[in-house]
């Protein structure tokens, strides 16, 4: 379980496809704890604390993700990159958009275009 947000994570996803789906979950539980703002929930409490605060979470965990990568091992990473997904989804659902819209976008510039060639990408 990421440290930290183990509330979120009740179950681990047994397949590849599942755990892709659990971020559709996952969505749904952010939604859920931001539409009950007083269960005092972390991530009720991060929402009160306002789009600034959370931003500043999303680039912390996407630092952390980079440092990982760079000299940590593999379970270092992973559970950085889940604290840095859970941080983006709540960021998206407190700006009223979804990972579905993230999505679209990486959709549409597959089928529109060429994806940029490896490091274009910024």
């Amino acid at each position: 379980m990421p440290h930290g947000h183990g509330e979120l994570f009740w179950r681990c996803p047994q397949s590849e496809a599942e755990g892709l789906s659990f971020l559709g979950e996952l969505e749904a539980i952010v939604a859920s704890r931001i539409q009950s703002a007083g269960d005092g929930s972390y991530t009720a409490r991060l929402v009160a604390s306002g789009i600034r605060r959370i931003s500043q979470k999303v680039g912390e965990e996407g630092l952390e993700v980079a440092l990982a990568g760079a000299g940590e091992d593999d379970p270092h990473l992973v559970s950085e990159s889940a604290d840095l997904l859970y941080h983006l989804v709540v960021l998206l659902r407190a700006r009223g958009l979804t990972l579905a819209q993230v999505v679209a976008e990486l959709a549409s510039r597959h089928t529109s275009r060429a994806l940029p060639p490896e490091g274009a990408m910024s």
